[in-house]
Formats: C-alpha cells, sequence, structure tokens
C-alpha cells in the first residue's frame, strides 16, 4: 500500500505559545481547543473491562472482526438508535482502532491512487486530506458535498466524505441531502464515506425522550434526529457503495480505549477486514468487551449527552456576551464562530490573554474562524465563561 507524503497546518505544536500566555493568566489555562474528553469512563464499561482482563480473548489473540457479542451489540446499536437493520440492508461491519485511523487508511484500504479523486468538505477535519494524501490520491474540497453538480462530473471521483453532524461547524445534513450525494456517488463509481461520530449529539430539537419519565434502557428511546447514511431512506435499503464510521470516543468518553467501527458495503467490509488482519489494527480483546458494554449502555450516553448540551448553551452565552456572533450548533461538541478581527490568529493572541485557548480555524481550512470544544470539565467552562462575560464589560 505505501504511504505517500502529505502536508497539513494541523499541528497542535502551533498554538503551544498561545497556551503558554494563557496558562501565566491566575487561575490557569482555560483549554477549549484539542476535544479529548474529560468524563468519567461509564461504570458498565469499566466493569466489563476488569472482567475480560483474563478472558480467552485477552490471552488469546482477539479476532479482526469482533466476537459475537460485539457484532450483535453494533447491529442492536444501529437498529435502536440509527433506525438501520443492517442485516436488511446487506451491511456488514468491522471495528477498528479508534476513527482516526479508520479516516487516515480509508483511501489506501479502497485501492485509491494517483489519478483517483476524493472529495470532501472545505471545511472539514484535517485527517480526510491526510488520509487521501498517504494513498497518493487527489483531494477535491467542496464548499458543499450535498451540491453534487460541484464534483459529479469532475474525472476520476471515487469516493465521497461526508461529515454529519460535522466537525468543526456543526452542520447537519438532511436525508434528501444524504440521499442526492448517495445517488450521484453510485452513479459515478464512487464509495460514500460517512463520517458520522457526533450522530447522537443532534441539539436541533429536543427528542421525546429527554422529557420521559420513563426508566433508561438500550430501548427506551432515540437520542438521535441526524440522518444515517445507511438509513433506508438514504441508501435505497441497499449498503452498496456506502461506508458509515462511528467512535465511542466522545459519546462514551472512551478516547483512550480506541474503540470505533465502519458499517456498511459487506464486499469493501470483508477485504478491508483482510488486510486489517495482516497490518494487525486489530482491537484488543478486553477493549472489544468494554466497547459492547459500551454500546449497550445509552441510559451513560444520555448522562453524558447532557452535559455536553449544558456545556454548549453556557459557553455559547457567554462568546455572544463577548461579541461573538455565536450560536447553538445543529449538532457536535464545538462552538464554531468567526473571529472578530476576521483573523483566527489574532483573535487566539486576545484570548490567551484573558487564559483561554481556542483552536484556530486554520486547522480546518477557515482561517476566519475559531473553534470552542466543550470536552472540558465543567469547571472549565465556567471559568472560561466568566473570563469571556468578565472581559466584555472593561
Amino acid at each position: 500500500m505505501g504511504f505517500r507524503a502529505f502536508s497539513s497546518p494541523y499541528d497542535w505544536s502551533r498554538i503551544a505559545g498561545f497556551k503558554k500566555t494563557a496558562a501565566s493568566v491566575p487561575g490557569g489555562m482555560a483549554d477549549l481547543s484539542v476535544g479529548s474528553p474529560v468524563d468519567p469512563v461509564p461504570q458498565s464499561v469499566r466493569s466489563a473491562m476488569i472482567e475480560s482482563v483474563d478472558a480467552a480473548n485477552a490471552h488469546g489473540y482477539p479476532t479482526t472482526a469482533g466476537t459475537k457479542g460485539l457484532r450483535d451489540a453494533i447491529a442492536t446499536w444501529f437498529r435502536n438508535l440509527r433506525g438501520v437493520d443492517l442485516e436488511a440492508i446487506g451491511a456488514g461491519v468491522v471495528p477498528t482502532v479508534g476513527s482516526k485511523e479508520g479516516v487516515a487508511l480509508m483511501a489506501s484500504l479502497l485501492h485509491l491512487g494517483e489519478g483517483d479523486v476524493v472529495v470532501q468538505p472545505r471545511v472539514s477535519y484535517p485527517t480526510y486530506e491526510i488520509g487521501t494524501q498517504l494513498a497518493g490520491a487527489t483531494v477535491l474540497k467542496v464548499d458543499d458535498v450535498a451540491d453534487v453538480e460541484s464534483w459529479r462530473h469532475v474525472p476520476g471521483v471515487k469516493a465521497v466524505w461526508v461529515n454529519s453532524p460535522s466537525n468543526p461547524s456543526g452542520e447537519v445534513l438532511d436525508a434528501d441531502g444524504l440521499s442526492g450525494i448517495v445517488s450521484a456517488a453510485r452513479a459515478v463509481g464512487a464509495t460514500v464515506l460517512s463520517d458520522e461520530c457526533y450522530a447522537l449529539m443532534d441539539w436541533r430539537e429536543d427528542s421525546s425522550a429527554e422529557t420521559s419519565n420513563e426508566p433508561a434502557s438500550e430501548h427506551a428511546y432515540s437520542l438521535s434526529a441526524t440522518p444515517c447514511a445507511l438509513s433506508p431512506l438514504v441508501c435505497g435499503g441497499s449498503a452498496e457503495g456506502v461506508l458509515v464510521l462511528y467512535s465511542l470516543s466522545k459519546q462514551s468518553n472512551m478516547a483512550g480505549y480506541r474503540t470505533a467501527l465502519i458499517a456498511g458495503d459487506a464486499s469493501l467490509l470483508r477485504e478491508m477486514a483482510e488486510y486489517r488482519k495482516q497490518i494487525g489494527q486489530i482491537i484488543p480483546g478486553p477493549v472489544q468487551a468494554a466497547m459492547t458494554a459500551a454500546l449497550r449502555d445509552v441510559a451513560a450516553v444520555h448522562e453524558q449527552r447532557e452535559r455536553y448540551r449544558r456545556r454548549l448553551t453556557e459557553l455559547v452565552k457567554a462568546l455572544r456576551d463577548n461579541g461573538y456572533d455565536a450560536a447553538m450548533p445543529e449538532g457536535a461538541l464545538y462552538v464554531w464562530v468567526r473571529a472578530k478581527s476576521g483573523d483566527c490568529w489574532r483573535d487566539m493572541a486576545v484570548l490567551a490573554e484573558l487564559g483561554i485557548v481556542p483552536s484556530p480555524g486554520e486547522f480546518y481550512s477557515a482561517p476566519e474562524y475559531l473553534r470552542f470544544a466543550v470536552t472540558a470539565p465543567d469547571a472549565m467552562i465556567d471559568l472560561a465563561a466568566e473570563r469571556l462575560t468578565a472581559a466584555a464589560g472593561r
């Protein structure tokens, strides 16, 4: 498969100076830059991990495709929380060692290379572009992937990245938009790669579950209004040419466990699983048990989701008090705002003097924006909000 050279502005060392300035502010730094979870891992996950440390799947080699229990949990999760019957649409699944490697290796595992084109949103997670570069294929950035006329007639299109809800903007695509992307991609022989890692973090409207007094269980409520690319309304009842990526990092605070998955076109995933077996991209056995527990513990996901909602609401208000044109995102875990100065780096410098560090929009191909993450403790969100509001009154 051979990796090619890559280039990217996505380098966290570039904000080290801002962090040093912010850390010198009395009370310390409110770091809202990296979207790394800080909240407790659910007890169900910890228990499953402990109970499996000496299981057969721990002291023996784990299965690349996942245990039967894990695969069943994935199928149940898709059915109950995404409205997708994987078996009915002919979809396969494969667990991945975190979602980032799934993204970064995708173009290579699809055998893309010189002359092949991979479409992606212009403003997006940087690893889409890096993964395409590693494979030696060509990146085509478009303002709106749902505007299929911007890419469907481009020679060589072999894959199309979709991210809904989006990192960093939080934008959510509706079912019609997704369906149009799938149809256009199939017409040109391209694979749709739908990154749905924030699917359960949809803030556009409350679900009935959030006002229900019924006990929480994996069947008690659906947390998501975000359409899935494998929904029959989108894919026409067939997983052909569609792959969905999902991660447990944010919904269950398991970023360090490296638990994620790809679901979709079974023929593509069978081949990917064979390659993954040979290069050792296999989730350890005890972690597979932890992942199984996390997928079944919907109550814990609901609790974490509410933490994020509270933090987003508080941060949006404080940013607005400070003069930013901030609004609750449609989805995901970030407040994406235009820099007041028009340049992310100038705003980064001003905010660092307040002891606050977001991430610069240039990392996501939008240097006029800033991204504030709410994957930070409540106390840190409170501190940032207090500073933003206080600075507005000076």
